[in-house]
């Protein structure tokens, strides 16, 4: 099955600068070459359920071997059955009602 995930990794007990942390976890994440898009307070991340999720186990790993002692995370799933949706099919449904909107 496939899904889109909405990644929010905190590491915890590290002090206020997160950016290495969610540099290594990009980093995971492109090294799997699942299609994945990094926002302001997280990753979106497409693919095979098991593979998001194998990806997201080796965030939270990289994530310790940095160093943190704790991690706490959000995850948003969407799975869909009826077709094949991919991030880039969501924000266009959105924008072409937008500039519908604005006609």
């Amino acid at each position: 099955m496939r899904v889109i995930a909405d990644l929010c990794i905190v590491p915890i007990g590290v002090g206020v600068s997160l950016s290495k942390y969610v540099a290594a976890c990009e980093a995971v994440i492109k090294e799997s070459g699942l299609k994945a898009q990094l926002h302001a307070y997280g990753t979106n991340v497409e693919g095979d359920w098991d593979l998001v999720m194998a990806v997201l186990k080796r965030c939270h790993e990289a994530v310790h071997e940095l160093g943190a002692p704790r991690i706490t995370t959000t995850v948003k799933l969407g799975t869909r059955v009826d077709r094949t949706q991919t991030m880039e099919d969501k924000v266009k449904s959105v924008e072409e009602k937008l500039g519908k909107a604005c006609e």
